[in-house]
């Protein structure tokens, strides 16, 4: 039996079993002394499938489970970031066992969609995180001046901070400042706009006291974290066609006292050589 099978067969005549896994599964340890890493993998619930030139190299559930589970058993892997129905699989095949997870929340802003600055929580809530166990919550927080439907995605941001505080569970805010070319929104990576998203996201919510930042490392980045106190941890974005520059600069970055850690994705889920292992490891070293 295969693994789409095997989940499909559970989720078909056991669901409860979910709820079960979820209860039992081991938590993870908050790394004391070190910077953490994250495996990301909430791209597809976007209708983002897209790795380097594959538009569907996300397509696949048994390949994206096989490639996060293979990320997940590395030695210095700290937890992962998803939407309910990868945490669910995950857990099921036990490769969240010991890790921290986060829950993504916002993944109504579909890629490609008029509406996607729209970006409404339909994902995890944040009694829904507290019922699963998980760790805390991930936003991601698009910020187009063009647009009015910003304003909607800043409130509810806002409202969902002060609620995962009360819940003492951080959220993980991914703050872009973002504009609209042609019918693609595009987000802006200069240093001066990084700067401005994230002062606008720190000041989200009654409390900023469970609020974390996940940022792209850009040029200038001491000057970056020299603008917020919030934790940070540092996004991996798109598979680089040049992943030693790429390294490189995630080194730098965690030089920086501000930055916690990395979160990454698809560079590490599907690396230019397709060797899953190798890139975790060369990542964690530099931790």
């Amino acid at each position: 039996m295969n693994l789409i099978q095997k989940l499909t067969e559970i989720r078909a005549t056991n669901p409860q079993a979910i709820f079960v896994a979820m209860d039992n599964r081991a938590p993870g340890v908050f790394p004391r002394g070190r910077k953490m890493i994250i495996i990301a993998c909430d791209h597809p619930a976007r209708g983002a499938l897209a790795a380097g030139t594959d538009s569907l190299a996300m397509g696949s559930r048994e390949e994206l489970l096989t490639r996060c589970a293979e990320a997940l058993s590395r030695p210095g892997v700290d937890g992962f970031l998803g939407t309910a129905d990868m945490i669910e699989d995950l857990t099921l095949l036990g490769s969240l066992e010991n890790k921290l997870v986060y829950g993504s929340m916002n993944r109504v802003g579909l890629a490609g969609a008029k509406f996607e600055i729209d970006d409404r929580f339909a994902s995890y809530t944040p009694q829904g995180i507290a019922r699963a166990h998980l760790d805390g919550g991930k936003t991601l927080t698009r910020i187009c001046y063009d647009d009015p439907n910003t304003a909607r995605t800043l409130e509810t941001t806002a409202k969902i901070l002060g609620e995962m505080a009360r819940l003492h569970l951080p959220t993980i805010v991914e703050p872009f400042i973002s504009h609209w070319q042609g019918e693609k929104i595009v987000n802006d990576l200069t240093t001066a706009a990084v700067i401005r998203a994230i002062n606008i996201a720190a000041g989200l919510g009654d409390t900023s006291a469970y609020t974390w930042l996940k940022l792209p490392c850009v040029k200038n980045m001491q000057e970056v974290m020299e603008s917020t106190t919030l934790p940070t941890l540092i996004l991996g974005g798109e598979v680089s066609p040049d992943p030693d520059a790429t390294m490189e600069r995630w080194a730098k970055a965690l030089e920086l006292p501000g930055v916690r850690g990395l979160i990454i994705g698809r560079s590490l889920l599907f690396p230019k050589d397709d060797d899953v292992a190798k890139a975790v490891d060369k990542t964690v070293s530099l931790l």
